[in-house]
């Protein structure tokens, strides 16, 4: 039996109900797992951060605000706590929006029944959750604001093997896949995406990715190479 300290700590942020209501009995059945509240809006999800929180899933959409203005909240209080998005919007101003907010991931609201609970778990392990069509939307943005404006920037410059891990990222491959394809352990890999996002100035592996393409660090997917 799974200890109650040893739980995944969830909360929920959504105003539709029925949805927050399915969820929670999805993952309340799981020993592992621990439904510690729901939140209907940014106020009560404010509320609710006074405990620890180790999963958020997030609406985008909600009556006194934005999923972004919650992300922040949530950040601001628990940075090591993992924010995924919940949500049908997928648009890339919303995107980049939430990633900026220190979104950790997205799940739309059409598969989130059935994966939940391994969304769950892959986020609490540091799995950045973005299906390839958000980072295809994402280096579409992104290069259209390059052709807008051509600034350049000044950062720590990335070691061939942090190039390595951030391309990957960049491909969507999750931890046990970019381990494989680089031959290193999973807290080797851990430690390259910490001194990625340090050198970057981010606060996420979902905002170092968007950082890559927008400053032309490393090159965005192939809409053939697609997963999703």
């Amino acid at each position: 039996m799974v200890g109650t300290a040893k739980r995944i700590r969830v909360l929920l942020v959504d105003d539709h109900q029925l949805l927050t209501g399915s969820l929670s009995q999805l993952l309340e059945r799981e020993s592992d797992i621990e439904v510690v509240g729901v939140a209907g809006s940014v106020a009560e999800a404010r509320a609710l951060l006074r405990e620890r929180l180790d999963v958020v899933l997030m609406d985008y959409r909600l009556p006194d605000g934005t999923g972004a203005d919650a992300t922040r909240a949530v950040k601001a209080r628990w940075p090591k706590c993992r924010v995924v998005m919940l949500t049908a919007i997928n648009d890339d101003e919303t995107v980049l929006e939430t990633i900026q907010a220190g979104a950790d991931g997205y799940l739309t609201k059409d598969r989130a029944v059935d994966d939940i609970v391994g969304a769950v778990r892959a986020a609490h392990a540091g799995e950045t959750l973005l299906p390839r069509s958000v980072i295809l939307g994402i280096a579409q943005r992104v290069v259209a604001a390059r052709e807008r404006g051509g600034e350049r920037i000044r950062i720590e410059p990335l070691t061939p093997r942090e190039l390595d891990v951030l391309r990957a990222l960049s491909e969507g491959l999750a931890t046990p896949e970019i381990c494989e394809r680089l031959f290193i352990a999973p807290n080797t890999l851990r430690t390259h995406v910490q001194n990625i996002m340090g050198k970057l100035g981010v606060h996420s592996k979902l905002e170092a990715v968007a950082f890559a393409l927008r400053h032309r660090l490393v090159e965005p997917p192939r809409p053939d190479e697609s997963l999703y």
